[in-house]
Parts: C-alpha cells; structure tokens; sequence
C-alpha cells in the first residue's frame, strides 16, 4: 500500500479536487433578517430555504465552509439510523416512531427533489441499506428492529448472507435509500443561494449573543451581527441560552478509510449493529469505485491511542475485501442526545426568536435537511406534524433521565481522574509531530513540538468546565473527555461547547528549537504562569 503525508493530516474523500466559492470574513457591524451560524448541510440547507421564501439571510462560519462536520461525513442518505425503531416504539409510542422515519424519508425526498430541480451532479446513487449482526444476541435484536418494520410499515426484510466476505448471523434491509457526494450537492445549494442575494461569511466566528429589541451576535473580532431571528447550526451550540445543552448530550469521534479494493464492490450500504462496529458503503474517485470502511466509535478524548482505530480499519477492510491502495484516511465528530432523538427547535420553551439544531447521533444527512425544514416552518410561522417529536425542550422520563445521571456520572468521573492524574513524561523525549500530556515544573500540561522543531506547550484545563483534555494523535488536537470540546495543538479552539482557547505556557528565553529539551533547559524552568 502507497503512503501518503496526507495521514499525519487526515483529509476526506469529499473534498479532493473540489473548488469551493471562498468568503470573506464580517469586516463591520450589520443588520439581517435572519442569521445562521454554520457551514454545514444544516445552515446551508436552512439559509437556501429561507432565502427561497424570501427572507434576507446571512449566514457566517468560523471557518470555512463544508469543512466540519459535513465535509467528514460518510454521505449515506438514510432513515436507517442503526437500531433506533424498536427502542423508539418502547419509549416513544408508535405515533411518534412512524413520525420519526416520515421525518426522514421527507428529507431524503427533498434532498432528490433539489438534486432533480437544478441538476446536481453529486453522485447520487439510490440502493437499499442494511443493519447485519455477527452474533446471535444481534440476530435477536435484529429480529426486534425487523418486527419495528412491520409494525411501521417500513419497506425492507431479511436476508441471511451479504454480498461480501463477512460471516453474519442475520442481516435487515431498509429499501430505496441514497448515497451521494455531499460537497457536490451543497455547493450548489449554496450558488442557489447566493443567487437569491444571500450573504455569506466565512472566518466569522460567533462568540456570544445578547437577546434585546434586536438579538446581536457578537464576532470574535468585535463586530455585530443584528438580527431578528437566530439560527444556531454550529454542530454543538455556539450559544446555550441557558439550556444547559452540555448537560445533555455526549460527543462521539467514528473513523473512515478510503480505498480501492481488490475484491468488486458490493451494492448497498451496510452498518454493522454488533462491536466492533463497521460501516461499509461504495463511492466513485477518479472514475473507479471505491470502498468507504467506518467505525472505531468512542467517547471523545477517552480511549485508546486515536491511530490504533485507523489500523483497525485498515486491518479489517485488508482481510475483507483486500486493499490495493489507501487513499484516504479521516474521522469525525458527533453528538448524541438523551433519547438519541435530535434536538430541533426553540432553543428553549417560548423563545420564538433562537432555534438550534443539534444531536444529530451521526446522521446528518437526512437530519440535517430535515432541520433546515423544520426551523423554516417555525421562522415562517408554519405548523408542521415533526416539530413536537424534535422540540429541544422534551424531555422523556425514560430514557432521558438514566442517560442524564449516566452522562453526568462520567463527566464527574473523568474531571476527578484528570486532577488526580500522575504524569511522568518530560517533554524532552517528543520528536516532531508529537504530542503528550507531560509534567512542567511539577504540574500537568500539554507539549506538543511541530515540524519546525518548536515546543508548544499549554495548560491542558479544558476552558468549558476545566476538565482535562487529552492529547489526540491522529488529528493532532487536544481533546476534551467530558464534553467534546476539542482544541488544536496550539490550544484554538476546534469544536465546542468550550469558547476559549487553552491557556499557553510562555516559554521565556526560548532556546534552538531543534534541540532536544533536557531536565535542565532553560526553555523548561523559565515558563511564566
């Protein structure tokens, strides 16, 4: 297999050889109709749809466009959301667990709808999905999501052997789902938008929001972004607005690998219900298909070494389905609410002026569009069957409560484990493109040296609720066990629901930064609190 220097920087599929518009960023204060914050499918679906009704929008990034969440996706278009209907008819009732899939199939027809409307060409594949199972307690479970199925109504069945090299003891299909290029079909979405007279800005990054006669949005370089309404589609919640959302939810990192197979390529999608997990779905780059192989799901800055979950991956498609090149190699984050329902509405109960979109357990395509549809028609004033099911404010006594102790319990437990942590390691033993948590002047901090040779190093206290963050090697970020906050190796901040960056340790009279740091340096005795 070909190595690339592309893994010490994982990069998606999606975005090779793609030429995205470019924005700039909010450079004074200004008035809106609507704001949206977030470049993904949410706020670009929920600009376009606003713009369409006529509304003026603008919508602001922190960073670039398609480049979170979205742009690291696996881009299955699917109602088929693991094994979520049987446990939605137990705690939900059946009214709302046929809503629920209604909710996204409707998504999954409007998305085919815009691709036929304005001739997207994003490689939009209709094929069934499947759940498998390689034991038997998953062949029950699949038994119990199947009997969901009929009970819904939902097309699919059973089979009981994959197109594939895979021992499974039983397999359910859900029929007429998608897969697609996701930055393709965005892309155009946001031309339509623009076209409608859309403002975007990209490099903006929202950092507070004071709710008065006008709500103002508050940009990290100091501007105003006034508007009437606000819609948050920043992955995690740039703004709580006392909904205590942290609380709530719990962040997930998954992985995927890219690659050209030996063996041909199976039809469909797949998803596998048993640990550990594996996604498997086909794609096209440069005009030959391709594998997408997924899994390796964990809390976020908890678990093993993040490149053992690559080589798990790579180890599982190679005696799979064998590999003949790696092309690409990255992972994402999500977040998954209390009742594994997202949260989709007023971001809390009688605010009719900030709606959220959050919690999307991974599938974000079909619940990303269906955000957009939902936030539209309460902007507009418009009544529609699926808001109750989303409102944020819900809360379902089971599960929501276990889930809630649960979370909160390892939240509790992970802020005790990291005060009490004893470090050993001295940051003179990292080598370029390395990072630890080590011991500085007797305390707990976190070195990383770059290609440069130069040391960075910073106070690993997560800057939401003063956890400590964990170093994170395969994307080289410092990672939050509590919340998901997730910060780069120079302590900015990549995900929330942190909003401040890690404190740096200054690092007086610094010496070569190409020479190894010894117990003795001056480098290490003179750093300021």
């Amino acid at each position: 297999m070909e190595q690339h220097e592309k893994w010490t920087q994982p990069e998606p599929l999606w975005r090779e050889n793609m030429s995205l518009p470019t924005f700039e960023a909010l450079k004074e204060d200004t008035t809106t109709e609507v704001a949206v914050v977030g470049g993904g499918i949410t706020g670009i679906t929920t600009a376009y749809l606003l713009a369409k009704a006529g509304k003026k929008v603008t919508l602001i990034e922190a960073d670039e466009l398609l480049n979170g969440t979205t742009g690291h996706t696996t881009a299955k278009v699917t109602a088929q959301h693991g094994l979520i209907y049987h446990e939605l008819l137990n705690h939900f009732g059946e009214e709302e667990a046929s809503l629920y899939y209604q909710a996204q199939m409707s998504a999954l027809q409007s998305m085919e709808e815009w691709i036929d409307k304005y001739q997207i060409d994003c490689n939009w594949v209709k094929e069934d999905a499947y759940l498998f199972s390689t034991t038997k307690q998953g062949a029950r479970k699949l038994k119990n999501e199947y009997e969901a199925y009929q009970k819904l109504g939902i097309p699919g069945g059973t089979i009981d052997a994959l197109p594939f090299e895979m021992e499974a003891t039983q397999a359910l299909s859900m029929k007429n789902q998608a897969r697609f290029h996701p930055i393709k079909y965005l892309a155009a979405l946001i031309d339509e938008f623009v076209k409608m007279g859309g403002e975007i800005f990209e490099h903006t990054k929202a950092t507070d929001v004071k709710e008065k006669d006008r709500i103002e949005i508050q940009t990290g370089d100091g501007h105003t972004l006034a508007c009437e309404k606000l819609v948050s589609c920043s992955h995690f919640p740039f703004y709580d607005g006392k909904g205590l959302y942290f609380s709530r939810m719990y962040a997930e990192r998954s992985y995927l690998l890219a690659i050209e197979p030996e063996k041909e390529v199976p039809e469909g999608m797949y998803l596998s219900i048993d640990e550990p997990k594996r996604s498997i779905r086909t794609a096209e780059y440069n005009g030959k298909p391709v594998l997408l192989i997924g899994g390796e799901s964990h809390k976020t800055g908890q678990g093993v070494d993040t490149s053992f979950h690559y080589h798990a991956l790579e180890e599982f498609a190679a005696q799979t389905f064998g590999i003949k090149e790696k092309l690409f190699q990255w992972s994402a984050q999500d977040l998954t609410t209390l009742d594994k329902v997202p949260y989709i509405g007023p971001i809390t109960r009688n605010n009719d002026r900030v709606f959220i979109a959050t919690g999307f357990r991974k599938w974000g395509m079909t619940n990303g569009t269906l955000a957009a549809k939902l936030i539209c028609d309460y902007v507009l004033g418009e009544e529609s069957l699926f808001h109750e099911l989303f409102k944020p404010t819900r809360f379902k006594s089971d599960p929501s409560m276990k889930q809630f102790l649960s979370q909160n319990f390892d939240v509790a437990v992970h802020l005790v484990e990291g005060k009490l942590e004893l470090v050993a390691d001295r940051p003179n033993s990292l080598k370029k493109g390395e990072g630890m948590v080590v011991q500085w002047r007797g305390e707990r901090a976190g070195a990383y040296r770059d290609d440069e040779g130069k040391l960075h190093v910073l106070d690993t206290t997560c800057t939401h609720l003063g956890c400590e963050v964990e170093w994170n090697s395969g994307e080289h970020t410092w990672d939050c066990p509590c919340h998901g906050s997730r910060f780069s190796y120079d302590g900015t901040v990549v995900e929330g629901p942190a909003d401040k960056p890690l404190m740096k340790i200054a690092l007086e009279g610094e010496p070569d930064h190409h020479a190894p740091l010894g117990e003795s340096s001056e480098e290490e005795h003179g750093e300021q609190p």
